[in-house]
């Protein structure tokens, strides 16, 4: 798979996965590439993890340090467009995608996320981005790792129990997530 030379912005959905493999931050820096969060996405998932943190105990999330290392830079609407395309987007899809949508198609960034309903939308507007998903993006790190079949399957199985996450059956790479997780 080939990454992008443009910067990647997260969605939720990416990042609750990432966070969920346990290897955030080794994620983002096998991956050439410059990684961003909207402000709207990280204020939210910051709260979710600041609740898991305090569960678990924690100095500081990897959100958190991801952020100070700059591995992940938090970005805003800088545009009366960007603004105007959030709006548009949030009546059709959630806040958070709406406002990775906007900042991604104003940039001409890719975006990652795993939101279906974002995905058709994007795709129904014919906007001109980039998709990848959480599976593209750990297929690609797993490769860059080297990762044994053994270690990747008890990452994808921490984000299918804890990220809640399951590819659909009509996922590019569902078939490599099926032959990964079911390794003995």
């Amino acid at each position: 798979m080939k990454i992008p030379n443009s910067p990647i912005i997260l969605d939720a959905c990416c990042i609750l996965n990432f966070y969920a493999s346990d290897h955030f931050l080794e994620i983002l820096l096998a991956i050439n590439a410059q990684f961003y969060v909207t402000l709207v996405v990280q204020e939210k998932e910051l709260q979710k993890l600041q609740k898991q943190k305090n569960n678990d105990n924690q100095e500081m999330n990897v959100l958190e340090i991801a952020i100070a290392q700059e591995l992940l830079k938090v970005v805003d609407f800088e545009s009366e467009e960007e603004a105007e395309l959030f709006v548009n987007y949030a009546f059709q899809i959630d806040d958070g995608e709406a406002a990775s949508c906007a900042i991604a198609v104003s940039r001409g960034w890719a975006i990652a996320t795993d939101d279906r309903r974002a995905i058709s939308f994007i795709k129904s507007e014919e906007l001109s981005l980039e998709i990848l998903s959480t599976l593209d993006l750990i297929k690609y790190w797993s490769e860059a790792a080297n990762l044994d079949s053994l270690e990747l399957r008890e990452v994808l199985e921490v984000i299918r129990v804890e990220g809640r996450y399951v590819p659909h059956k009509s996922h590019p790479l569902h078939s490599w997530w099926e032959t990964a997780i079911n390794i003995s």
